[in-house]
């Protein structure tokens, strides 16, 4: 029997995207918007960057899908294939240049449960199809090209890596 690539990818991402969505409820607005640290993000800041950053891997799984062929030669950058390799980013800190703690707080909890919500509801609708001609791939800044079962890969894992970072934030927060 074979497995269905796609089926499995987006299970791992409907399970992941429910952890955070699960956890909203766990905290107040004020916990949520409580920095642990100086220089660090509030969980509400995290809630943000994963929601701002996986509309915007869903925007390319999208390109994919539509370019067909376009950039299908191209390939990503090894220390993406690591990444892709391990099913998951490295247990560690990693530094991202557009990572701004001043960066904004959530309104409400309401705000990050409707675009959690929302992205979920759009990757599944844009799998529910099949797309047996899609081969394109779209320009991650770092790690180089992606098609749109890597972008889908990608976003999981990078929700997975911050859960991580959310541990940490916990611990702080519940002592």
């Amino acid at each position: 029997m074979e497995i269905n690539k796609t089926a499995v990818l987006l299970e791992q991402f409907n399970k992941t995207i429910d952890i955070w969505i699960y956890h909203l409820n766990d905290y107040t607005l004020d916990m949520l918007c409580r920095k642990p640290g100086e220089n660090c993000w509030s969980l509400g800041q995290v809630y943000l960057h994963i929601i701002a950053d996986t509309a915007w891997f869903v925007e390319q799984m999208q390109d994919c899908l539509l370019l067909s062929n376009a950039n299908s030669e191209m390939e990503m950058h090894e220390n993406a294939k690591a990444i892709f390799a391990n099913n998951g980013f490295p247990d560690a800190l990693l530094e991202n240049p557009s990572n701004d703690p001043d960066s904004r707080q959530p309104r409400d909890k309401e705000e990050l449960l409707q675009g959690l919500t929302d992205i979920k509801l759009e990757v599944n609708a844009l799998y529910a199809i099949d797309h047996p001609q899609a081969d394109g791939k779209t320009e991650h800044p770092g790690f180089h090209f992606f098609n749109s079962m890597e972008w889908l890969q990608f976003a999981e894992m990078h929700m997975r890596h911050h859960l991580r970072q959310k541990r940490r934030i916990d611990e702080k927060l519940f002592g």
